[in-house]
């Protein structure tokens, strides 16, 4: 369980941020999914089909809770702490925080957890072509957000 935990726990919190936008809902939504994994008695075929399990289990619970009447209609808790090593990285990170969830899961997956399109198609339950459509509009909508394109 520990090894488990440990080789998932900062990706499964990542992506949970990246959909619901506060700490306390990534923590939660990280310990549902932990206890879903300890729970389950999937046998997992490799690394990489266990590693897809647990994003979409985590990408199942955000959408649970963004559908939740707790949710919808409670005030957000503020913004977790969070330290930009440039004013750019401040910017982008923050522009991809204003974007629709749909859009800002396929970014996050690909660009911060570095899966390919088909990995997060499997994962999302969506098309290659239609991830790779969310990537292309993502982008257009950071450079207009941004107001130009960006190298990290």
């Amino acid at each position: 369980m520990e090894q488990i935990y440990d080789k998932y726990h900062e990706s499964v919190y990542r992506l949970a941020f990246a959909y619901c936008k506060n700490r306390a809902d990534a923590e939660d939504i990280t310990s549902e999914v932990f206890l879903k994994r300890f729970a389950s008695r999937t046998v997992f075929e490799n690394e990489r089909h266990e590693t897809g399990w647990m994003m979409r289990v985590t990408i199942n619970q955000a959408k649970d809770l963004l559908r939740s009447f707790r949710y919808r209609f409670s005030v957000p808790l503020e913004e977790a702490a969070l330290c930009f090593e440039t004013p750019e990285e401040h910017d982008v990170y923050h522009a991809v925080m204003e974007l629709p969830v749909k859009y800002r899961s396929v970014i996050h997956l690909f660009y911060y957890e570095g899966y390919s399109t088909a990995e997060i198609a499997e994962m999302t339950g969506r098309s290659e072509t239609a991830v790779r459509t969310q990537l292309h509009r993502a982008r257009k909508l950071l450079k207009e957000a941004l107001g130009e394109e960006l190298k990290l």
